[in-house]
């Protein structure tokens, strides 16, 4: 079996914690070697953390202030975010964090501040840094257009920019990851995106227990305790064979692929 490379999950969510172990018992059956635990807040990190600390070999931590958590931070938050990746005693990412004018009610200065200051932070310590980014490409490409950016490059997660935006991400060093709704009919623009992304800029992601792939693509399922369904991370390998079919690649080769990828932007770890 293909090992396998989740670019950017919230395994720390309750409602995958509440089912943790089989929630990574299913995902190492499905050959899931690696994944990125994405912390949005101060609230979430130390679960990442703990996580990491509880699975060593599966669970690679990421920790970021996320453009939505922006207003609920306190005054301590970067002291404490650069302590936490300096002094971990083993490698610490950054994010999830970037900009959103998808959700009303946010600040946009204020999230252009603080997203800048955690690029600023990737860059010095040249760490990977996963970026979120609706409805904000214009102010995203200004703010990477004129800072200094990490030399490993940084990671557009669930990328769902325009296709005519790529040329000059991978010009400023973006990997692209994409995500279940890829997969659906409706989703064209991801699609038409997905096809120019370089293959050595390409990653693979769940999102869960968010970004749902069509149903025929759910391989597992699970529900909150609210009985909603949610997005399973052993859902990666229907996740992968579906891209890589968009692609026209074959899925073993194709993973293989992605784990070069994966190792390149996020290793050595």
């Amino acid at each position: 079996m293909t090992p396998l490379f989740d670019a950017h999950n919230h395994l720390h969510d309750p409602g995958l914690r509440d089912s943790l172990e089989k929630v990574t018992a299913d995902m190492r059956s499905a050959g899931i070697r690696r994944c990125v635990v994405n912390g949005t807040s101060e609230d979430d990190w130390p679960h990442v953390l703990e996580l990491a600390r509880k699975f060593p070999d599966l669970i690679l931590p990421s920790l970021g202030l996320h453009p939505w958590k922006v207003a609920s931070r306190t005054p301590a938050w970067h002291r404490k975010l650069v302590q936490i990746v300096t002094s971990a005693g083993r490698p610490v990412f950054l994010g999830e964090c970037g900009l959103d004018r998808w959700k009303e009610g946010f600040d946009l200065d204020d999230q252009r501040n603080v997203f800048t200051l955690q690029l600023e932070l990737a860059t010095r310590l040249n760490l990977p840094l996963s970026v979120h980014c609706l409805r904000a490409w214009g102010p995203l490409l200004e703010i990477l257009r004129t800072h200094s950016l990490p030399s490993r490059g940084f990671l557009l997660h669930s990328y769902g920019g325009a296709p005519d935006l790529v040329n000059e991400l991978v010009s400023l060093g973006a990997y692209f990851s994409f995500s279940g709704p890829t997969l659906a009919t409706e989703r064209q623009k991801n699609r038409d995106a997905l096809q120019q992304i370089p293959l050595e800029r390409l990653l693979c992601e769940t999102d869960a227990p968010e970004m749902l792939p069509p149903s025929r693509f759910r391989i597992h399922e699970i529900r909150d305790r609210e009985n909603r369904d949610l997005n399973h991370p052993a859902n990666l390998p229907s996740i992968v064979e579906g891209v890589a079919h968009l692609l026209g690649h074959v899925p073993m080769t194709f993973a293989s692929i992605l784990e070069r990828n994966f190792h390149a932007f996020f290793g050595p770890f």
